[in-house]
């Protein structure tokens, strides 16, 4: 078993943020490490006990790049649009600047996805998709995702929770070789972390969003 860092259960689970410039690009991954992650991940909640997940884990040189390729044409489209994180609350003298942080550091991550050690594409196995209520299929596999993640920050693993790739998801399937009932989610990059001193981030004050009994 991997040595872990010294957390409590609310300091992995408020400190475990998305890391794009402080992924290390250059320090291999061990598969082992990535297992122990997945075991965990493997955890999480399925509908119906069904667990019809599936994880890809990319690690050859060139199928990274090719990713990485697809994932840097998608942020440039996200960024070149009036939804990108850089011009969201732009004119807000608090949330502004984070913001644009934020927005830096997805470009950051563009130029780079195709050189992240390892990635790791959570799928989930379904023909068709529901024309209604589509909540208890993607819940049996992002919970998961989510553990993964807080796995690998345990370990000292830096990670991001992206989606701008499915802007090409036929792309992936033919280029990893994924069956048509596959369906891909988030794309999560891992890498050693530059550090592990992470601090939870800025968010809404509690009362401005919590309804109690009704709206």
């Amino acid at each position: 078993m991997t040595e872990t860092l010294d957390l409590s259960p609310d300091e992995l689970l408020t400190t475990t943020r998305t890391v794009r410039k402080r992924l290390d690009l250059e320090r291999p991954v061990p598969m082992e490490v990535i297992r122990e992650c997945l075991e965990i991940a493997l955890q999480g909640p399925s509908g119906s006990n069904r667990q019809t997940w599936h994880w890809v884990v990319i690690t050859d040189a060139e199928k990274r790049a090719a990713v990485g390729e697809y994932y840097r044409r998608a942020v440039e489209q996200y960024l070149a649009g009036p939804g990108a994180a850089g011009k969201l609350h732009a004119e807000d003298p608090e949330r502004g600047p984070v913001q644009r942080r934020v927005g830096d550091s997805v470009a950051y991550l563009g130029e780079r996805m195709g050189q992240v050690p390892v990635l790791v594409l959570p799928c989930l196995q379904a023909r068709t998709l529901p024309a209604g209520n589509q909540s208890g299929l993607w819940g049996s596999i992002l919970p998961s995702a989510w553990s993964f993640m807080l796995a690998a920050r345990a370990r000292g693993l830096g990670t991001a929770w992206t989606t701008l790739h499915l802007t090409y998801e036929q792309e992936v399937q033919e280029l990893l070789g994924l069956p048509e009932d596959i369906r891909q989610t988030v794309l999560i990059p891992t890498a050693y972390s530059i550090g592990t001193d992470f601090k939870p981030a800025p968010r809404q004050p509690l009362d401005d969003v919590l309804h109690i009994d009704g709206w």
